[in-house]
């Protein structure tokens, strides 16, 4: 097994591996002591410089460090977790003590407890998940303004910016439990961004914002700043001239950037928490038709270098590489032991939620690019931004604010502000007519740009 300690002390980290697993350990031999029938405890560090201007000057460097011990303690089955920021010998014992007490005070509950020892990790790999980025917050800012730069250069009507920003973070830790559980790892996540203001010309014209950024493990893969500050002003011009649009119904385009938000909604809608409380809008969707027959979603928790990769989930339990919707029926959840424990099911490794999650269709081909999907389309709105938060999870209905683009015969005529999309997500999930070879990665979700049927749009 290859744990990253070089490289974490290399990073400017104040606590090692080491170090840890002795906090961790001490933790759980208190909790122990005290009478605990089972505990668990996570040790954490993180770092990171964040720096930002606006309009070519410097406006802030941040620098964050921050550091906890989360400790739970389970008697019988009864549970309490408690967590603290001072390392110190007094302050681990009076944290094991507060999570003993709550343990003590608190309802039995018959699904809690720690993951079955046979679901616990006993190796793992390394996923390259941890590249630290050595920039000092000089260098910083100089990225952070040519970023910039490169957006005020692009058109004379880039009037104004609200910044652009460079940020380095890197984390470590360490965590255990009394079911054989032993494990830790660094990782890392850079940005690059900014969000320019594009104006018409004349006193009063009107104004449009819009915002790029690139994020990565490796600061070796983040794109260039002037690209990104090329790419966000094209998309702020291109807004310039918006118009409102009746009331109607149409097929509806979200650009790929979007596309992870429905996926997201999918997610949230079949992750245990929600079944179990019945508050989804899928309940009982195992094996059930929810999209459209040509679609697929997977996960890849052990991409190596993926944002969404890990080892194992929070639980220490291994996840799974698998097909969660196959030809558009669901074939799993996302179940934490507990959440499992309480529908009758086994964990799937997703406490803390799902991994690498790609959304395809076998109707993609590999010309299908954002002008393909345009042409597919025809004649509808072509979303780019959403505002609000107006989903409904225990319904599926749909309402959120909307910009973007009007398509006439597969070409964009003109941009649109001001309007509202709506319907409900089984018919949109179910109405998915395609999606692009546009692939974007958002978080830990990728998928191309996605065609829906119709839907309800609200206009003047």
């Amino acid at each position: 097994m290859n744990h990253p300690d070089s490289r974490a002390a290399a990073s400017g980290f104040s606590y090692s591996r080491a170090f840890f697993e002795e906090l961790v350990d001490a933790a759980i031999a208190h909790a122990r002591k005290l009478g605990a029938t089972d505990a668990g405890a996570e040790a954490s560090e993180g770092a990171g410089l964040s720096v930002s201007v606006r309009k070519g000057a410097l406006e802030t460097v941040e620098r964050n460090r921050d550091k906890s011990l989360g400790v739970t303690v389970y008697v019988g089955q009864r549970r309490g977790n408690a967590s603290t920021s001072d390392f110190s010998r007094a302050s681990l014992e009076q944290t094991v003590q507060a999570a003993y007490d709550i343990a003590r005070f608190t309802a039995e509950d018959p699904a809690a407890g720690l993951p079955d020892e046979a679901d616990v990790v006993r190796d793992y790999p390394d996923l390259d998940l941890f590249h630290p980025w050595a920039i000092s917050a000089e260098r910083a800012a100089e990225l952070a303004l040519q970023c910039e730069a490169a957006a005020f250069a692009v058109d004379k009507r880039i009037a104004n910016s609200e910044g652009a920003g460079v940020s380095a973070q890197q984390s470590h830790f360490f965590a255990a439990h009394t079911h054989g559980f032993r494990g830790g790892y660094a990782s890392s996540r850079h940005s690059i961004s900014v969000a320019p203001i594009a104006q018409q010309p004349g006193r009063g014209g009107a104004m449009e914002r819009d915002a790029w950024y690139s994020s990565q493990r490796n600061a070796d893969d983040l794109a260039s700043p002037e690209a990104v500050g090329r790419y966000a002003a094209q998309r702020a011009l291109s807004r310039l001239g918006a118009r409102k649009i009746s009331t109607r119904e149409c097929p509806v385009l979200f650009e790929s950037t979007l596309a992870a938000g429905l996926l997201g909604s999918f997610v949230q809608a079949v992750s245990g928490g929600a079944l179990y409380r019945k508050s989804s809008f899928l309940l009982d969707a195992m094996d059930q038709q929810v999209f459209a027959p040509h679609l697929s979603v997977v996960e890849e928790p052990f991409i190596v270098g993926g944002k969404g990769s890990v080892p194992f989930d929070d639980e220490g339990v291994k996840p799974q590489a698998r097909r969660v919707v196959d030809k558009g029926r669901v074939r799993g959840y996302f179940l934490s032991t507990y959440s499992a424990r309480k529908l009758g099911l086994k964990t799937t490794g997703n406490a803390g939620g799902s991994h690498n999650l790609t959304l395809s269709s076998s109707l993609t081909r590999p010309a299908d690019d954002l002008d393909a999907m345009l042409r597919k389309l025809g004649t509808g709105l072509f979303v780019t931004e959403l505002m609000g938060q107006g989903v409904n999870p225990v319904t599926g209905d749909y309402s959120r604010g909307a910009t973007g683009f009007w398509v006439e015969g597969g070409q964009i005529a003109y941009p649109v502000h001001e309007i509202t999309v709506a319907g409900n997500l089984k018919q949109m999930y179910a109405g998915i007519v395609a999606v692009g070879a546009d692939a974007y990665t958002y978080g830990s979700k990728t998928s191309g740009s996605v065609l829906v049927e119709r839907m309800k749009i609200a206009g003047s």
